[in-house]
């Protein structure tokens, strides 16, 4: 069992009891980021963000996706349709779509495929796709060509608002995630947290990294915050 280092307050009047209040307070919010609850881990496979013109020329024109099962981002859902990816060096079948549709085209790999498929991959945030390698996918009726878009995504935890707020962080701040999980301990640093009303609470990371870290399903993390403000400001400007 831990104990805090606080031990006891001894007061006598009322505002020595008001400056042992407030110094209490000070602790307590000094040490809130490892006192909050921990965050629940998903470890995200290859996968494929579409858009409705690559939909058209992979699987028919006007083809809609079908859902296969809910994911657990609010309205987010894994797709029955596949794709084959084709890289310079290899190719990669079986790549689950995830829907709905998006504005552009996202193909999310892990650093073992990037380095099998023969492409340069970039560690980007979701929807950071300027600039990027583009690749070539095989559909159940046709093919289509993405000009860019292969990016290995940025750790990132979603939140939402009231989320943030409980563990004292902004849109776009940069933490440190701790995961003590059997033999292999460690910390994921630079760990990107983005916040919306439409998140659910969720670490998102590759399975690379889960495999570094030997995750099990259902994993959790402890959320500590990156130190030095000049950094973050930096880190910030990435996106």
């Amino acid at each position: 069992m831990q104990h805090s280092r606080v031990k006891l307050l001894a007061v006598k009047t009322n505002e020595q009891y008001a400056i042992a209040q407030e110094a209490l307070r000070i602790i307590q919010e000094k040490t809130k980021v490892n006192t909050i609850p921990t965050i629940p881990i998903a470890v995200s496979g290859r996968h494929i963000h579409l858009t409705q013109e690559a939909v058209d020329a992979l699987f028919g024109e006007g083809y809609q996706l079908t859902e296969k099962v809910p994911l657990s981002q609010p309205g987010q859902f894994a797709c029955n349709e596949q794709v084959t990816i084709v890289g310079p060096k290899n190719k990669i079948e079986r790549v689950r779509v995830l829907g709905p549709t998006r504005p552009k085209n996202q193909l999310e790999v892990s650093r073992t495929d990037e380095f099998f498929l023969g492409v340069d991959a970039p560690v980007r945030a979701s929807g950071k796709v300027e600039n990027t390698p583009g690749i070539k996918l095989l559909g159940a009726k046709g093919a289509y060509n993405m000009t860019e878009g292969v990016i290995c995504a940025w750790r990132h935890i979603h939140m939402t608002p009231k989320d943030a707020e409980i563990f004292g962080v902004a849109d776009k701040d940069i933490v440190d995630v701790e995961v003590s999980n059997g033999l292999r301990p460690l910390t994921f640093g630079n760990v990107l947290v983005r916040v919306s009303p439409k998140y659910a609470l969720e670490m998102h990371i590759d399975t690379d990294e889960a495999n570094a870290a030997e995750l099990p399903r259902h994993s959790e993390g402890v959320l500590n915050k990156t130190k030095g403000s000049a950094q973050l400001v930096k880190r910030k400007k990435r996106h």
